[in-house]
């Protein structure tokens, strides 16, 4: 079956009610996308999620693999401490990614059982108590370049198809973080026309990765994103499937661009 989901989702710790307190019901179009997002997964019968989350602990020209036996969704960060809860690393399939990128790819595999907050807050939200899927992190690296990661995606995802699991790619990642005066980078004009033409260039398949490549350093810059390279990962994730792309969501009430996304694939019989 190998990879038959998809998705980009925000990782504000204000969708989590104990923590977002007042401020979650502002998130209710998000809430709602992750709440569909979950009823996807569990109905495909997912067995593994592969999180890039670009909060991880990050290689400057590697990039990294988080494959603990067991990961901690712990949240005392943002003051809020829930009943210890773990999910189980997939070990084998990384073990499987290992042995076959030798020398192919800079990957480092680390064992951190706790995970960071870009993972640990969508799998949480994704979870429930019958959830049995496996976890795999892969971090974003420092100082290589959006063509290298979307080289990386396409690499693994050739790997991934030899695969009988069924897995999901979620693309943890918020747009800019300065769209309003509120923003916590201050505001700038060039965060909504970021979001914009990201926005627009994911709705075009067949020219998203030439155009999210071709796009203006600075303009990335000024806008103070940490979504970008998840993105272009999982493009090359899916460099050998047809897909759609469908908004589920997009709020920007506290001044971040959380965009909630589903990759749709034609050509999958699940």
């Amino acid at each position: 079956m190998s990879l038959i989901k998809a998705y980009l989702l925000p990782h504000s710790p204000l969708l989590i009610p104990e923590i977002g307190r007042a401020n979650y019901g502002f998130l209710d179009k998000t809430v709602v996308a992750y709440q569909k997002i979950k009823e996807d997964l569990i109905s495909s019968g997912i067995e593994t999620v592969i999180v890039i989350s670009p909060h991880n602990q990050l290689g400057d020209d590697f990039f990294i693999v988080n494959a603990a036996p067991e990961m901690e969704l712990s949240f005392s960060d943002f003051g809020f401490i829930p009943p210890k809860n773990f999910l189980k690393g997939d070990i084998l399939l990384c073990d499987s990614l290992k042995n076959q990128t030798k020398n192919e790819l800079p990957i480092k595999i680390i064992s951190e059982n706790k995970l960071d907050y870009g993972s640990a807050i969508p799998l949480h939200l994704l979870k429930d108590q019958n959830t049995s899927f496996k976890v795999l992190v892969i971090s974003p690296a420092e100082k290589i370049g959006l063509e290298e990661h979307f080289n990386c995606g396409e690499k693994l995802a050739e790997l991934i198809q030899a695969s009988n699991k069924k897995i999901a790619i979620i693309a943890s990642g918020d747009l800019s973080h300065r769209l309003k005066r509120k923003s916590p980078g201050g505001y700038s004009p060039k965060g909504a026309k970021f979001d914009n033409k990201l926005i627009e260039y994911l709705s075009d398949p067949e020219t998203a990765k030439e155009n999210i490549l071709k796009m203006d350093k600075k303009l990335i810059l000024e806008a103070s994103e940490c979504g970008l390279k998840p993105i272009v990962m999982t493009l090359g994730f899916l460099k050998n499937l047809t897909w759609e792309s469908n908004i589920l969501a997009y709020q920007t009430d506290f001044g971040v661009g959380y965009l909630s996304l589903e990759f749709i694939f034609k050509s999958i019989d699940i």
